[in-house]
């Protein structure tokens, strides 16, 4: 890909292998280091600290951590920045997951491990202490946005995997209901995947999402493009947009390739036809 389309297409991509490729070298020295030696609780936490240019950006998620991932959020960014001055870390929660093992009754087969979000573990971590709180206690306790909150309580209390008891019994979660930990809950597995509810999409973020989706793609339509110019060396613009929905394998408009065969003619890749406007020329 990097001799079809030049180093500027494969730049964030080599980008983001290094961030994985390092990130596995940071968390191994994190482990011997005396910052998480300093942290009293057995629970781990594994970090990959993403260069924020090469990767899709996210919104901040607001989020109280619990004490035992706060001590070593905390812990980590101590040991980061004494090695990285001037750095700064954005922990990103909506992109966290845990692994929680809970016990629901005395034996073997009453102690499971959860596979959850970072939020459905705060959520779930506050009847370490609790029997039964109300909607408000959590949100207070929890800090996290009402609707990523309610979508949470969905998940954990009205979903397929029932790990909370909500009352009153109902598919929504409303101001006034109360939550309490289901000590009954039964599964022939041990670890169990707690899956988030998808929550339906308005039509505005809908586009929104469409948009964002195929910014990321557009490198992949770039690569086309230059990848059917470099062995036609000459194509009108049908047969171009023809050939380029036959190779692409999502969905994609023409106005959409347009703009990016525009880029690529402002970079310099392809040009117009002196004779004929609609004929693009590839640029070696």
């Amino acid at each position: 890909l990097k001799q079809e389309c030049g180093s500027s297409f494969t730049n964030k991509l080599e980008g983001m292998f290094k961030d994985m490729e390092l990130s596995r070298d940071i968390m191994n020295f994190y482990q011997d280091s005396a910052s998480r030696k300093q942290v009293s609780n057995t629970s781990d936490i594994a970090v990959h600290v993403l260069t924020t240019g090469y990767w899709p950006a996210y919104p901040p998620a607001p989020l109280k951590l619990p004490k035992e991932l706060l001590e070593h959020q905390e812990a980590f960014e101590k040991f980061y920045l004494s090695k990285h001055h001037g750095r700064r870390l954005t922990w990103q929660n909506s992109l966290a997951h845990c692994s929680i093992k809970a016990t629901f009754r005395p034996g073997s087969q009453g102690r499971k491990e959860l596979l959850v979000s970072l939020y459905q573990a705060a959520v779930l971590l506050l009847f370490n202490t609790s029997d039964e709180m109300s909607y408000e206690e959590i949100s207070q306790a929890v800090g996290m946005e009402d609707k990523e909150l309610r979508v949470n309580l969905q998940s954990l209390a009205c979903g397929k995997v029932k790990i909370l008891h909500k009352t009153p019994k109902s598919r929504d979660v409303d101001d006034g209901d109360r939550f309490s930990f289901n000590a009954k809950f039964d599964s022939k597995q041990l670890r169990i995947k707690v899956n988030s509810i998808q929550l339906k999409e308005t039509q505005e973020e809908n586009k929104k999402t469409t948009e964002s989706v195929f910014q990321d793609r557009q490198y992949q339509v770039d690569a086309a493009v230059v990848r059917v110019m470099k062995a036609r060396k000459t194509l009108s613009h049908t047969l171009l947009i023809s050939e380029l929905f036959k190779q692409l394998k999502f969905p994609v408009t023409p106005s959409d390739l347009k703009k990016r065969i525009e880029s690529l003619i402002d970079r310099e890749y392809l040009e117009r036809d002196k004779d004929s406007p609609s004929t693009y020329n590839y640029l070696a």
